[in-house]
């Protein structure tokens, strides 16, 4: 998960020292929303696919497997040709509608990423739905290691194409797109090796309606999440370029503030994917012990998993509250005074309750496992979205940018408190139950 996020990371910290305009950070982040998008569509074809591949597996049925995996494939390389296609027909009224105000210096920015970006979509989509079947399968690893071939070109191509060729923008874009390739090119190769659990055989495709109906309901959790995560990037890059310049008292401060706001939540997302890794590592163990009905290992499991995750959130609130000024200049060395005092403090601010995230991020999976997922995915959406999109609108509406940036710690105290609530009713049947069976054994 830590190695997903580099390649955003990456591209923003290349692009804030190598382009001279502290602009091009907002132009990262106007573009996000809409690439948010792609991945949804990757990961309802790639998740559903790969909870179909484990149940069909499970059961023996082999071909069925295949015939899943061969499916996901043709769903994932025609979504990617018409997402590009449709997106360089269309970039212009999507541009449009990214959120930024009239006149904005980054838009031209977003403009030239995109468009670049647009042309690996079919690499991205493959490469990045196809690890969900490969993990599926029983090989984390060789997802891994695609994962970690694609990070790696990026931060080797970055410089390469921004320093010494000048490409800006641009070559961020194609630095990205071209590892992509490289990662998609390695998880296909072995689903076609012989290594594979099934093989993927693309030209002996079975079509089923049935089956792309099933796999799109099974990744339907996981793409409605994204969709809704791309709004709510939608709505704080409106709500910060609509503010900025009001609050921050310069002509171009909507774009400052984009750029700032780029800046505070690459940091965010370096701290919070271990923790998405952490959830996703503890999910299996948890529901393996709890269908066993050793409901003391669950315990014992969800404690250790809350300890590691809030570990990590305390030590990432450490760092970034104490080294603040240093990072915001890994990103902008050479950022004007404006955009090094709001990024600053918008870090600061947004992050005050990043200790808590880790509770509440590891709780709401605990509500999946104990045969509960509607309430699992309330619990996920509580913070990124039911409680942060009222907060943005009303504190926004109050006090402009200011508000924006603090709506993001309200909604984490408020999420923080709901789900100690419901936790603390289910922990209290797991204690039961584990108490129950201890006597029985």
């Amino acid at each position: 998960m830590l190695v997903n996020a580099l390649y955003n990371v990456v591209d923003r910290i290349f692009v804030g020292r190598g382009v001279n305009d502290e602009a091009a950070l907002g132009g990262l982040s106007l573009a996000m929303p809409l690439m948010t998008v792609f991945m949804a569509f990757a990961m309802l074809f790639g998740i559903g696919a790969a909870n179909m591949i484990s149940m069909r597996l499970g059961q023996g049925r082999k071909d069925e497997a295949e015939n899943a995996l061969n499916h996901c494939f043709w769903l994932l390389l025609v979504m990617g040709f018409l997402i590009m296609a449709l997106g360089l027909i269309f970039l212009e009224p999507l541009l449009s509608i990214l959120g930024a105000q009239e006149g904005s210096a980054s838009l031209e920015y977003t403009r030239q990423y995109l468009r670049i970006i647009l042309y690996g979509a079919v690499f991205s989509m493959l490469g990045f739905g196809f690890s969900h079947c490969t993990r599926a399968q029983g090989f984390p690893t060789i997802t891994m290691i695609g994962m970690f071939i694609g990070a790696g070109m990026n931060i080797i191509l970055d410089p390469i194409f921004i320093f010494i060729l000048g490409w800006g923008v641009e070559g961020a874009a194609w630095a990205t797109i071209i590892s992509q390739l490289a990662s998609s090119i390695w998880i296909l190769a072995f689903s076609f090796s012989k290594k594979a659990v099934i093989r993927l055989k693309i030209m002996s495709l079975k079509p089923s309606l049935k089956i792309m109906l099933d796999i799109m309901t099974f990744g339907s959790s996981q793409f409605l999440m994204q969709l809704v995560m791309s709004g709510v990037g939608w709505l704080n890059n409106y709500s910060v370029s609509l503010y900025g310049a009001e609050a921050l008292g310069i002509a171009n401060g909507g774009d400052v503030a984009l750029s700032g706001m780029n800046i505070a939540g690459s940091l965010v997302m370096m701290v919070l994917m271990p923790i998405f890794g952490i959830n996703q590592g503890a999910q299996p163990i948890l529901g393996f012990n709890y269908g066993a009905k050793r409901f003391d290992r669950v315990l014992s499991a969800y404690l250790r998993a809350i300890a590691a995750a809030t570990a990590i959130c305390i030590l990432g609130f450490a760092v970034t509250q104490i080294f603040t000024v240093w990072m915001v200049h890994i990103f902008t060395p050479d950022g004007s005074p404006a955009l090094l005092r709001f990024a600053t403090w918008t870090i600061r601010v947004s992050m005050l309750l990043l200790p808590l995230a880790g509770f509440q991020i590891v709780s709401s999976n605990m509500f999946v496992v104990t045969g509960r997922p509607k309430t699992s995915i309330v619990l996920s959406l509580l913070r990124q979205c039911i409680a942060l999109i009222p907060c943005i609108l009303i504190f926004g509406h109050i006090w402009g940018l200011w508000g924006v940036v603090a709506a993001t710690p309200v909604a984490d105290g408020f999420s923080f408190i709901v789900t100690a609530i419901l936790v603390g009713f289910e922990l209290k049947k797991l204690r039961a139950a584990a108490r129950s069976s201890s006597k029985q054994r």
